[in-house]
């Protein structure tokens, strides 16, 4: 309610206070005149019945007016929250489109012909071409960190970044991401691992996609080895989050089905798990939002599922929670 109409009603209220009086007075002057004085009482009565009125008049404009900002504050939580929760599918949906040219990329690679003869021959100079070749694919394409290549023992013989991570001799056997490429059944598969803290690059956090490099680069023979590309999830997590303009109230962040953050902007705590459990509503929805009362303000809290795109869908989901 706003100040000037707060002003105008207890204004309306004074004036029928006075109003009141002066019936009150009319009235007993008119009962000493006696019947002299009748008329005058009539006009008191309907004085009376006046101030009822106004009374009623000025309750009503509290009470409507209080429902008007009740309403307004409906809307713009509802405004707020559509357009929250239509961000975080825009979010979850960038990083669905860019992971899906992931699984496209190292399924491509893992036939190419220098990396098929650098595990078949196992020769030096193959595995430093595979090198090179892996090196020539880093500069094209910058949202990599690494490739890595592996043998059926998951040693590594090559990666496409020597002079920066010293890849060469790990033994990846049981990295979940090497056991897990080895053991597919055709060339049309690959994994995914992450994000977490890969050793293959200095601890970075990363998203390994990986798949087997199979005898003469064909889909149905038997694994020779296994292809890893190590994707810069940080890089590519920050610049979603980052994009537009934010305030201090608003924490954005990805997690996973069961609220362990992915990744977030620099405002949430780095040990902070989203409560799946308190907003399991909430979780039931693939898109949506909820108003939450805190301290007397209202907390949006605002999130979208993983729609997929062609035939890869992350999972995970952008949530966005901004005070008032």
């Amino acid at each position: 309610m706003t100040v000037a109409v707060r002003s105008a009603i207890a204004e309306i209220r004074d004036i029928n206070e006075n109003a009141k009086l002066l019936t009150l007075n009319a009235r007993i002057e008119g009962a000493r005149a006696g019947h002299a004085g009748a008329a005058f009482g009539v006009v008191a009565q309907e004085m009376q019945g006046l101030s009822a009125k106004t009374a009623s008049v000025a309750d009503g404009m509290e009470s409507s007016t209080s429902s008007i900002k009740d309403l307004v504050n409906i809307i713009g939580d509802n405004a707020r929250g559509t357009r929250l929760s239509d961000i975080a599918l825009t979010n979850i949906d960038l990083v669905d489109r860019n992971l899906y040219e992931r699984t496209c990329d190292v399924r491509w690679w893992a036939t190419d012909s220098a990396l098929v003869n650098a595990l078949s021959t196992q020769s030096e100079s193959d595995a430093k071409y595979a090198s090179s070749r892996m090196r020539v694919i880093l500069n094209a394409y910058t949202v990599y960190l690494d490739l890595v290549l592996c043998d059926s023992s998951g040693i590594v013989v090559a990666n496409g970044r020597p002079d920066q991570f010293n890849a060469v001799g790990r033994v990846e056997k049981d990295s979940g991401w090497f056991r897990q490429a080895i053991a597919l059944r055709t060339g049309d598969e690959f994994v995914c691992q992450g994000p977490f803290s890969c050793g293959l690059v200095d601890g970075k956090s990363s998203l390994v996609y990986a798949t087997a490099v199979r005898n003469e680069g064909k889909a149905n023979e038997r694994p020779i080895g296994v292809l890893a590309v190590v994707f810069n999830w940080s890089s590519l997590s920050q610049a979603i989050l980052d994009s537009g303009a934010w305030d201090n109230r608003s924490r954005r962040m990805f997690v996973n089905e069961s609220g362990q953050v992915l990744a977030a902007s620099s405002n949430v705590p780095s040990d902070y798990a989203f409560p799946v459990r308190k907003y399991h509503d909430l979780w039931g929805k693939n898109k949506g939002y909820c108003i939450e009362k805190v301290d007397g303000r209202s907390i949006c809290i605002a999130q979208a599922k993983s729609p997929g795109f062609e035939t890869y869908a992350t999972g995970w989901r952008s949530v966005i929670i901004q005070g008032a």
